[in-house]
């Protein structure tokens, strides 16, 4: 159990690496931050967005409906660490590419992928509800609405001078990658706590309708900051620069409104969305308002391409594991 826990710690961590470049690749690269202290704020925003809810971690917890009939706690505990390797493996191929792929869905590919080869019965109806809706409707949303955010922004400064515009977008440009970062650890280290609490239940040391224990919630809080910190400068370099050039205005309405649609989710309909998929089509909406030619759409096509196939790779690799450590494993 202490092990499996550690690794979905490794988890939390690797999701901060993968996913610092979400809330601050467009304010490096306009520019408004330097890495190192856009990394810093990140971290810290992180670790106190990760402390504002649990619901998102117990829309992890329930994916698998039949894991509280699972008798034998090695068992238990094996499909646990399987589906964490699963998303493990997926997110490290995707940052080794700069691919801004999704860790939030990598854990659930993981979760799914497990629960099939196991014969664990899987909650579709929640996986429907609370993933497969949610994944398609977050990136909607981000591209409509950082879209019609620098709309608004390009006619309400239609007679500024530039120069003067840039520069204080660049000063907002402070305030809404905090938000991103604070809605990145509210919805990231959130889907670590909910793997966690799945081990503890099978090593007996919690009930399922038993609250998250605050030891936990700070444990996931503290991985993901430290992931964060230690950077993703290769996926950095995706999204600020390879999909569109921003300016400080666009790089501002795109980080305003995906941290809108992860406090939306988060908060109102309790799921577990990519902050990869939502702060990715931002950019590309606000990027479309300078002309739609001007967003590279080759570089956003193999990013989707790799948000459509990162649940079924991650549980395919999460199968895999669960074979090979049931051979590996005593008891199973």
């Amino acid at each position: 159990m202490v092990a499996t826990i550690a690794i979905a710690l490794f988890f939390d961590y690797t999701n901060g690496f993968h996913d610092a470049a979400n809330a601050i690749a467009t304010s490096v690269s306009t520019r408004a931050l330097t890495p190192r202290l856009a990394l810093t704020m990140a971290a810290i925003l992180n670790f106190v967005g990760a402390l504002l809810g649990v619901e998102v971690a117990k829309t992890i917890k329930d994916i698998l409906s039949g894991f509280d009939n699972i008798a034998d706690p090695h068992h238990a505990l094996t499909v646990v660490l399987a589906a964490l390797v699963g998303a493990i493996t997926w997110n490290l191929i995707t940052w080794y590419f700069g691919i801004p792929s999704s860790s939030s869905h990598a854990l659930i590919g993981g979760l799914i992928g497990v629960g099939l080869s196991a014969g664990i019965t899987v909650d579709w109806d929640k996986v429907v509800d609370k993933v497969a809706v949610p994944m398609v409707v977050s990136p909607l949303l981000g591209f409509t609405g950082a879209f019609i955010v620098m709309t608004v922004i390009m006619w309400a400064f239609r007679r500024a001078r530039p120069h003067a515009v840039n520069r204080g977008f660049r000063l907002a440009q402070t305030v809404s990658a905090a938000m991103l970062s604070l809605g990145h650890g509210l919805q990231d280290a959130q889907k670590t706590m909910g793997v966690i609490v799945l081990a503890l239940i099978a090593g007996g040391e919690h009930a399922s309708n038993d609250e998250i224990p605050l030891w936990v919630i700070v444990a996931a809080a503290t991985a993901i900051s430290l992931g964060t910190f230690s950077g993703g400068m290769r996926i950095m370099r995706t999204l600020g620069r390879r999909i569109i050039a921003l300016d400080p205005p666009r790089g501002f309405a795109a980080e305003f409104t995906a941290s809108f649609v992860l406090y939306f989710m988060a908060i109102g309909q309790h799921a577990p969305v990519s902050t990869t998929h939502t702060m990715t089509s931002s950019v590309m909406g606000a990027g479309a308002t300078k002309r739609f030619s001007a967003v590279r759409w080759g570089v956003a096509r193999n990013i989707i391409t790799a948000w459509v196939i990162t649940i079924p790779a991650a549980a395919t690799v999460a199968a895999i594991a669960y074979g090979i450590l049931r051979l590996l494993i005593p008891g199973n």
